[in-house]
């Protein structure tokens, strides 16, 4: 075994259209001239046919032959292992894709052979739901059965039903399609019923969640992946929601004895503001939604937040403040729990042994789901939380009281019990926060991102200092992000819609005169303004590309936030009503007025989106570069941001970047995407020149002096014990600045003489911000 230490890695989402294995091993020179440690994959196991993401698997036993199958994988780690670089691969373990039956053998067999089928607990499936039967949410109406047919297109009978097609048991193919329905293993309900006969992926019917505590299955779904553990094709594994598993922490653990001790393993662990990772877990830390708040929140200004309550307040009606935050996620929880999630509470209800019209035990456990503040509350790290809740839902409801005793008996005498609560918390502040508090707040839009509390308008320095010292203490090789598969805006589009935080009343003359001319549809405008905001080009020129990514967004966000219209209860004449009105903004007098915010505020974003990206560069942890975020990116939420990637102009752009930067050039007059790749490309390569610095390095706040001290965040780095080699700083809240610059603010240097990489400028003894080129600084002790 040959495990290479992990550095950094470069997120690559793989597609069987346009991006595939031997495309990313074509790429090879381009990632190590970067200075990547390791290609980090998205799923490579057979997904449904088309997949461009690759977390609805079919297939766990095989590398997906439209990526290139296992050949591909090992050419790929073949051609990296030869640049001394690694593999990471993202794996799916709590669910498998199910919207494509006969593409999934094993799902496909459990629909023709019931509880009898050799899969059959290889899935979470509540039986009891259907009265023996599956029951599948998979109908437009009930009355498509009426048109079900049986079909005889090849060697066995298939129900055919509204263009779907199931299997049909041994002997039952005779009668009316209702009849051979009525006969199967299965039950075909509307999508809409609430009704579901297996646990899901949050409420994603086409996605079934494995049994993973079952050791069969755990070795069934991993004998591929252990696979390439054997001939040594990975240096270490990505966990997709783990949170979504009966016993989380008995699968880590067989997951570490299944790679060893030495490889390196990161889980999609979604945190609380206040949580803190479970140090008992075999892991080497989160995928860095953690991070990406602290990074992120930073840059924001804290004086901004009582402009922007008002702004919100005056255009909703609602303050869109911590309290209403926390209000309303407790309601939205209610709210899902009773609809989306209906079937996984009334399973709950039943194994707590609960019936239907038990409306007390129903309404508490709703009531405990509610207030659990974390994703799920049964981690050993998390002892006393649940307690401490049970306790609070108790003093504001006491007539629930008996009830919750009740609850809390049988979620402690029952193992089933205890791990569908914990699920079910998951899911419940899944659906609401994620998929619907974060689409209807519209407060500053950029602090809504998973693991993100927005809540807490801006991070202070202390607070980042703090943060970042505790991942170099107790998680150093944990990774961090600013862009993932799943963030609902691009890092950059973050980074510019947090400056309205420095001009909230700029904004807020700039939204009324918006309005006055082109008024949005209700429950519409503040939050697409932002957005509109965040990747409006600097040129004004909006391109037809743009258009239509800007109305897929803003259809998927609507229906997300499920006010106005739902996916469940699409409303068309008012998503009509919303089209129209974007189209009115991109092509009216408004469409000027945003080109020159746009052009004034720019600078500021691209200033903090550097900052940030630096700052996690060189930070605490094992930095990922998501796929194309050398450039500047405008990406939206998926499958926005995931379109395939220009690699041909990032090639030749780095082609073309000098050994040293040019100097007395402006970093305002260089491009975005050339100045983005080379402060990205200098921070890498350094981390690998110098690997000690970083991984499980120290880490100590820089200090400034003088009058715009506050508007400097920075840290040094160096190896264990000794004097520190790496000075980071980065500017913030240039939109607030005086017009008298940075005259008199320095910061002090430790002894010696730094050199800043972005610039090849020495200095000795302090450092004046003024004497600055970029908005960043990269000095490395000669």
């Amino acid at each position: 075994m040959s495990v290479r230490p992990v550095t950094s890695t470069y997120r690559l989402q793989l597609r069987p259209d346009s991006f595939t294995l031997d495309d990313a091993r074509k790429l090879v020179g381009y990632f190590d001239d970067l200075g990547v440690s390791h290609l980090y994959l998205s799923p490579v196991l057979t997904a449904v046919a088309g997949s461009t993401h690759g977390y609805d698997v079919v297939d766990p036993t095989s590398v997906s032959a439209a990526l290139g199958g296992r050949g591909a994988l090992e050419a790929l780690s073949a051609a990296v292992r030869a640049r001394g670089m690694g593999l990471v691969v993202d794996i799916v373990p709590n669910h498998m894709g199910v919207g494509h039956p006969r593409q999934n053998a094993w799902w496909w067999d459990v629909l023709r052979h019931g509880r009898a089928s050799r899969y059959a607990h290889y899935f979470d499936i509540d039986w009891d739901a259907g009265e023996g039967r599956l029951v599948l949410p998979v109908l437009g109406g009930e009355d498509e059965l009426d048109g079900a047919t049986v079909e005889w297109s090849g060697p066995e009978p298939l129900l055919a039903v509204s263009g779907q097609r199931f299997p049909v048991a041994d002997g039952t193919d005779a009668g009316t399609g209702r009849q051979v329905h009525d006969r199967q293993h299965y039950r075909l309900v509307d999508w809409r019923s609430g009704r579901c006969g297996y646990r899901r992926f949050f409420t994603v019917s086409e996605l079934a969640a494995v049994r993973q505590e079952d050791p069969e299955v755990f070795e069934a779904t991993h004998a591929e992946i252990r696979s390439w553990v054997a001939d040594d094709l990975i240096d270490g594994l990505r966990v997709d929601h783990p949170d979504g598993l009966t016993d989380p922490v008995g699968y880590l653990a067989r997951l570490r004895a299944l790679l060893g001790p030495d490889r390196y393993l990161v889980v999609e662990k979604i945190l609380g503001p206040a949580e803190t990772l479970d140090p008992t877990l075999p892991v080497d830390g989160t995928t860095g939604y953690d991070a990406l708040r602290e990074l992120g929140g930073v840059f924001v200004d804290p004086r901004g937040e009582s402009g922007l309550t008002a702004l919100t307040l005056a255009r909703t009606g609602q303050a869109g403040d911590a309290s209403w935050l926390h209000a309303q996620e407790r309601a939205l929880k209610r709210e899902v729990l009773g609809t989306a999630l209906r079937a996984e509470v009334g399973r709950l209800l039943r194994v707590l042994g609960a019936g239907p019209t038990d409306t007390t035990v129903t309404e508490s456990l709703v009531e405990l789901v509610a207030a659990v503040p974390v994703y799920r509350a049964d981690y050993p790290g998390s002892s006393g939380m649940l307690g401490r809740v049970v306790a609070e839902v108790a003093r504001a409801r006491p007539e629930l009281a008996p009830a919750l005793d009740r609850i809390c008996g049988d979620l402690l005498r029952s193992t089933e019990a205890a791990g569908r609560f914990a699920q079910l918390c998951g899911a419940a502040t899944a659906k609401a926060v994620e998929d619907r508090l974060f689409y209807r707040a519209a407060r500053l839009v950029s602090l809504q991102e998973v693991g993100g509390d927005p809540a807490r308008f801006a991070v202070s320095t202390a607070e980042f200092h703090l943060a970042q010292a505790e991942r170099a203490r107790r998680w150093p090789a944990a990774m961090t992000t600013l862009s993932t598969h799943d963030t609902k805006r691009g890092e950059d589009v973050r980074a510019r819609i947090g400056v309205l935080s420095q001009v909230p009343q700029l904004w807020a003359r700039c939204v009324a005169d918006w309005e006055g001319r082109v008024p949005s549809p209700e429950g519409a405008g503040l939050f697409l303004w932002q957005n509109l905001f965040g990747v409006w080009p600097e040129d004004g020129a909006v391109t037809t590309g743009l258009r239509t990514r800007i109305h897929g967004y803003a259809e998927k966000a609507l229906r997300e936030a499920a006010v106005n219209t739902a996916w469940d209860r699409v409303d068309e004449h008012y998503e009509r009503r919303v089209h129209a009105w974007l189209e009115r903004v991109f092509d009216g007098p408004v469409a000027n007025s945003m080109s020159v915010l746009v052009r004034e505020l720019a600078v500021h974003g691209r200033a903090d989106a550097l900052g940030q990206k630096l700052l996690q560069l060189c930070g605490p942890g094992v930095p990922d570069v998501y796929q194309g975020s050398e450039f500047h990116d405008d990406s939206l939420v998926d499958p926005d941001n995931r379109r395939p990637v220009d690699y041909v102009a990032r090639v030749r752009a780095a082609g073309g970047l000098a050994a040293t930067p040019p100097g007395g050039v402006s970093w305002s007059d260089v491009g975005a995407d050339q100045t983005k790749l080379w402060v990205t490309r200098t921070a890498l390569r350094l981390r690998r020149e110098r690997p000690d610095s970083f991984v499980g390095g120290d880490y100590h706040p820089a200090r400034a002096a003088g009058p715009l001290a506050g508007h400097l965040v920075g840290f040094t780095r160096g190896a264990p014990g000794l004097a520190p080699d790496v000075l980071v700083l980065a500017t913030r809240h240039g939109a607030t600045r005086q017009s008298s610059g940075w005259r008199g603010t320095t910061v002090a240097l430790p002894p010696g003489t730094w050199v800043d990489r972005l610039t090849e400028v020495p200095y000795s003894g302090s450092l004046s911000a003024a004497d600055l080129d970029l908005p960043v600084a990269l000095l490395v002790r000669d």
